[in-house]
């Protein structure tokens, strides 16, 4: 069984699969791809945005903070957010990372090389 790669980080203290994690939900996703078509949006426009209560995109959006893929700020008496742009690059880097070797090994097995 070969090893994952080192420059991957896949630990619980703040890797890929807290990040993935948090992207387990269809409405986390959406609500990632809402904030990356803005540069920052307060909960009241992301609720806006869905079908649910306002209460239910909160939790989602703590989620996707405490993974940090979105920053929080208080601008009272809103809470105002926007993708960590650098921590979405690092993550989709540690993903292609971890797959691209595999991958283009199978690929040359394929081939017969």
């Amino acid at each position: 069984m070969k090893e994952i790669p080192d420059e991957v980080d896949v630990t619980a203290g703040g890797g890929l699969a807290p990040a993935l994690a948090a992207l387990s939900h269809p409405v986390r996703i959406r609500i990632l791809h809402h904030l990356c078509r803005n540069d920052t949006c307060c909960c009241g426009e992301v609720v806006e945005q869905f079908d649910l209560a306002q209460s239910t995109i909160s939790q989602h959006l703590k989620i996707l903070v405490d993974a940090g893929l979105v920053r929080f700020k208080s601008e009272r008496p809103r809470s105002c957010y926007c993708v960590d742009r650098e921590a979405l690059d690092a993550l989709l880097r540690s993903f292609n990372t971890l797959f691209d070797r595999e991958i283009s090994a199978l690929a040359r097995q394929r081939s017969g090389q």
